[in-house]
């Protein structure tokens, strides 16, 4: 019984370990998005990390149109990015939990 403890315990450093360097390796993921008329473009990192924002000329002149843009096409990428880490992350949780009769959280 304590060795099938002491296994787990392991177990769990183990993919503890792997989530850390997961989120480490998120950070060069990169997730491009742009307006649908290519005016705003944004790339972010899985850990939702603003990389660049390039604004077309067109947009400058209007204030309240950039405005609009940078909010729409971030929360786009920030979603993307949030998909990303997320399904990265529990890859990795899933791979390396231990198998407790009644206790599948990742089905």
């Amino acid at each position: 019984m304590f060795g099938d403890i002491m296994g787990m315990m392991g177990k769990l450093k183990e993919t503890q370990q792997k989530v850390e360097e997961t989120k480490k390796r998120l950070d060069f993921v990169l997730i491009d998005e742009k307006s649908s008329d290519g005016l705003l473009e944004v790339t972010l990192t899985a850990n939702r990390k603003i990389k660049n924002i390039t604004v077309s000329d067109d947009l400058l002149k209007d204030k309240e149109m950039l405005e609009d843009y940078l909010v729409n096409v971030l929360n786009k990428a920030i979603e993307k990015a949030t998909n990303v880490h997320e399904t990265e992350l529990a890859a990795v949780a899933k791979e390396g939990m231990p198998n407790i009769p009644g206790m599948d959280m990742f089905k």
